[in-house]
């Protein structure tokens, strides 16, 4: 109250020495009453001041914060500009022509290959691309600007062990460097960088820095190997092995994949080198497939028919009689088989000089841990997956006929219609008529979705 009180009359003699009383004119003779009153204009006057004093500083605090955010936007503009300037050159650089082996689990993107437009999920080679585009070693997401190839082209839900592109990367030395091994330490390190960038489902395994001349990820792929996992409960393996083998040398494979009028396809034969069963622990078994080149979807098609020569729906000799096209020209429509249990698992090419990085490097332990821990994570999901299976009621369908399709589910039909008595899809003369006549009328469309 003191503090308050001297205040006021410091304030009364800066600003009313006419009314404050002088030393002859003290306070102590005033009337309470007089001394209340001055107290209180006293109090009015220093209000006044205190807010005029709080609008000034606020006026210029405000000045102030908009000089310093115009100068932090200028500042901030500025760098930006400087980025801009400083965007990186690549005609300063040399680039080399190299081949990449890589894996990836295909469940959590929306198949390999790069697409136009976007796709619910991410794809394999999208991410690919992303992650050489964000350490520099491609210009862009154009795959044609790189003489950008691979090897096979799976599909959504699809894994890959030992899959193949070939493009060309940025490269810190010169052309004559680059074709002397021994300059290969001085070389970017390309597969620790991408692994250290990439999602943890996708790893780049080696880089090949001299390919064989006029190699192409592609059209240089000697062999493709396909594995098809599928639990053995409720199927007869022996019929399935028979039926397996009826698919080895070269056949007409049009029964067997998915048309696709954009690729204007007439030839679909094909060549498989080995087709059988084999074991790969108590709970699983593998369709082990190996062939020179594959059609769209062909490696389902064929899995399908086996699961319903298992069980017991067809006979091996099925398989014959959709090979024969003479007699059955057309396809009848049945229902893929699921594509989370196939697994491109390798490709053959010429002797190649692969260059795996050095395993003792923290960079590459690093990598190694992160796939130690993605094979972890399902092994516990695994587990956790069959108490959950084992923990609940089960119901078995009755009277109705299960198909397999390798999902665990199924396909549930009243009445299984033999394959020789089904309906026939469009023969490939007819779909590749189909989409030249939609071309014509819709060329922008039809563009599109290829």
């Amino acid at each position: 109250m003191m503090s308050f009180l001297l205040k006021l009359f410091k304030l009364d003699r800066k600003t009313s020495v006419s009314t404050m009383p002088s030393d002859k004119s003290p306070y102590n003779k005033w009337t309470k009453e007089q001394l209340i009153e001055r107290l209180l204009q006293l109090e009015k006057k220093f209000n006044e001041n205190s807010i005029e004093e709080t609008s000034t500083k606020n006026t210029v605090g405000a000045r102030k914060r908009a000089a310093d955010n115009n100068g932090s936007e200028n500042e901030r503009n500025s760098v930006k500009k400087t980025k801009k300037s400083r965007k990186f050159d690549f005609s300063k650089y040399n680039t080399r022509f190299v081949a990449f082996r890589f894996a990836y689990l295909g469940w959590n993107y929306n198949g390999l290959a790069i697409q136009k437009d976007k796709t619910p999920l991410p794809t394999v080679e999208g991410t690919i691309l992303e992650t050489m585009v964000r350490c520099k070693l491609v210009p862009s997401m154009v795959p044609q600007e790189y003489k950008f190839s691979r090897c096979g082209r799976t599909d959504k839900g699809v894994s890959a062990m030992n899959q193949v592109i070939s493009l060309k990367v940025r490269s810190n030395l010169t052309p004559e460097q680059q074709l002397d091994p021994s300059y290969d330490d001085q070389e970017i390190q390309y597969v620790n960088i991408l692994n250290q960038l990439l999602p943890e489902d996708i790893r780049v395994s080696a880089v090949c820095l001299r390919p064989p001349k006029g190699f192409d990820a592609r059209f240089s792929c000697i062999s493709r190997h396909y594995k098809y996992l599928f639990s053995p409960e409720g199927l007869d393996l022996d019929k399935m092995k028979r039926a397996a083998k009826h698919f080895e040398g070269e056949h007409d494979f049009r029964n067997f994949c998915k048309l696709d009028g954009s690729k204007q396809i007439t030839n679909y034969k094909r060549t498989i080198i080995s087709a059988k069963i084999t074991k790969i622990n108590e709970d699983i078994y593998c369709f082990d497939l190996i062939g020179s080149a594959f059609l769209w979807h062909q490696v389902r098609c064929m899995m399908a028919n086996l699961f319903l020569v298992g069980q017991g729906l067809e006979e091996d000799t099925i398989i014959l009689e959709m090979l024969n096209v003479e007699d059955m020209p057309r396809k009848p429509i049945y229902e893929m088989a699921s594509d989370i249990p196939l697994v491109l698992y390798d490709c053959k090419f010429p002797a190649m000089e692969w260059i795996i990085p050095d395993q003792t490097t923290d960079k590459a332990s690093r990598s190694s841990a992160v796939v130690n821990s993605v094979e972890l994570n399902y092994k516990l999901k695994a587990s956790v997956s069959m108490m959950y299976r084992d923990i609940l009621p089960k119901a078995e369908i009755k009277n109705k006929t299960v198909i397999n399709v390798g999902d665990g589910i199924g396909k549930v039909v009243n009445v299984y219609q033999r394959l020789a008595d089904r309906s026939l899809m469009d023969s490939f003369e007819v779909v590749n008529e189909k989409y030249r006549q939609r071309k014509i009328r819709n060329p922008k469309e039809v563009e599109s979705l290829t």
